[in-house]
């Protein structure tokens, strides 16, 4: 599927896609690449997929050099690595923007080809900076974060769906809200949750507790510290 723009030249004007689900995050973030110089959005999508199906349609001179992508949705599936894989393999840089909640995800989405990764609590600076790194070839990775994401070895191998739930229940929401949130029935939530409790038990770290929870999901960089 071809997705990257018409040629390059030292005059190009360097066309951008965000995908991000939270509109506020997204509209802040249109904002700050807007407003610089030789950069312009071309699309602005809440999910990969209607990112997909909008340059399906879109003729290829507005179809962008860069995807700015976030890697979790709240109300449905994580990106699939092997999308993004194909992305790039097609010709199209991939810097993502997220907030990191996933180690292994991250993970799965470098070796799929990603040029760069920023998490959400870096600087709109950092932002910037990434985003000119990746369109000039370049790679862009910040030393904490990839002590971050190296740092996870030791911590048992949760699912996506898994560790979503975690997140989301350690982040104080109900099973209920829990599995409304990942589009799931109360009992496949609790289902997840009794998961995460074996394999950390399994790793020698038992969880019995929603406190227990919340705690190894601060320790492990799930949450972050309040």
């Amino acid at each position: 599927m071809p997705v990257v723009g018409a040629g390059e030249s030292s005059e190009t004007v360097w066309q951008v896609a965000l995908v991000e689900d939270h509109l506020l995050q997204r509209r802040r973030t249109e904002e700050i690449l807007g407003r610089e110089s030789g950069l312009i959005v071309v699309a602005s999508c809440a999910t990969l997929p209607e990112f997909l199906a909008w340059v399906q349609r879109a003729p290829r001179s507005a179809r962008p050099h860069l995807l700015v992508l976030d890697l979790s949705v709240d109300r449905g599936p994580s990106v699939d690595p092997d999308v993004v894989g194909r992305l790039v393999d097609a010709g199209l840089r991939v810097l993502v923007l997220s907030a990191l909640a996933s180690p292994g995800l991250v993970r799965s989405v470098i070796k799929a080809g990603v040029a760069g990764i920023v998490g959400k609590r870096d600087s709109e600076q950092d932002v910037i900076d990434a985003v000119w790194t990746v369109l000039r070839q370049g790679e862009w990775m910040t030393p904490d974060l990839a002590a971050i994401i190296a740092a996870d070895a030791e911590r048992p191998q949760l699912s996506d769906q898994e560790e979503r739930a975690l997140v989301l229940y350690a982040s104080g929401l109900t099973l209920g809200a829990v599995a409304e949130a990942l589009g799931v029935k109360p009992d496949t939530a609790k289902t997840y949750i009794a998961r995460v409790k074996s394999k950390y038990a399994v790793a020698g770290r038992p969880v019995r507790s929603k406190v227990d929870l919340s705690r190894i999901a601060i320790d492990d960089g799930y949450v972050d510290r309040g």
